[in-house]
């Protein structure tokens, strides 16, 4: 299928802009509503934007009619408090999908790679529109923690590790990469998640705030990363048995 993507994102599958100056913005994130929803980790979200306007955060395909990731309703609710949220959320002027601020809880690195995962943003997504990406705009302070990225699941070699310090501003195709967060924090992690929809709108954006795909990862010592590689091999091989011979462990 044929579809409108920006040229950065097609050419690496991520973007990062200039850094934001989130200590100039209220905490608006700690008065919001947040509902279980467990998503590579140990995790709530509060919804700003959802399928219908009601604070859940299901895929909207699950909605009725069903629907690809965009259109989404505002809820009056959580809009209400935290205006500056939006503001960033709408600033592209992309047509805007699920928008949510995730928190986190701290984890490891070998937890991380097990929750690699792809999201399946394009999902009804009409030939020749717009294809959908996400935004990640970090709002705690989290120099030490890492948006991680793979093309390849299971090859160290394709790994990018983006670091997410108050204010970093990073669009993803998450549907092209695994990914997952390292959150190597004492205290949790907010971070506002944004589907745009690729266009002029958004090619526009990232050209205003100076978007690159240049980066170079931090060092990780080759046997961490081999120790954690092995350990979630071991895991998803033992959930793969548990899974085949159910009760086998009793």
């Amino acid at each position: 299928m044929s579809y409108v993507k920006s040229a950065l994102l097609d050419e690496k599958g991520y973007v990062i802009l200039d850094r934001y100056d989130q200590a100039a913005d209220p905490q608006e994130w700690l008065d919001l509503q947040y509902v279980d929803w467990k998503s590579s980790g140990d995790t709530r979200f509060a919804p700003l934007a959802s399928a219908n306007g009601e604070i859940e955060v299901n895929g909207f395909w699950n909605s009725t009619p069903p629907r690809t990731d965009k259109d989404g309703v505002w809820i009056p609710s959580q809009v209400e408090k935290a205006p500056h949220l939006v503001e960033r959320a709408t600033e592209p002027g992309a047509n805007v999908g699920r928008c949510r601020v995730i928190e986190l809880q701290p984890n490891d690195y070998t937890e991380t790679l097990y929750n690699l995962h792809q999201d399946d943003n394009n999902r009804l997504n009409p030939d020749e529109s717009g294809w959908i990406v996400r935004g990640f705009f970090n709002l705690t302070d989290d120099p030490e923690s890492f948006i991680v990225l793979r093309e390849d699941r299971f090859d160290p070699s394709s790994e990018i590790r983006l670091a997410l310090p108050a204010g970093a501003q990073i669009i993803v195709d998450t549907q092209r990469f695994w990914h997952a967060v390292w959150h190597q924090g004492s205290a949790p992690r907010y971070c506002l998640i944004t589907s745009w929809e690729c266009g002029p709108a958004l090619d526009d954006y990232i050209q205003k705030h100076h978007g690159s795909s240049e980066h170079q990862n931090a060092h990780l010592a080759p046997e961490v990363i081999a120790e954690a590689q092995a350990s979630v091999q071991r895991r998803l091989a033992e959930r793969a048995a548990s899974l085949a011979f159910p009760g086998s462990s009793d």
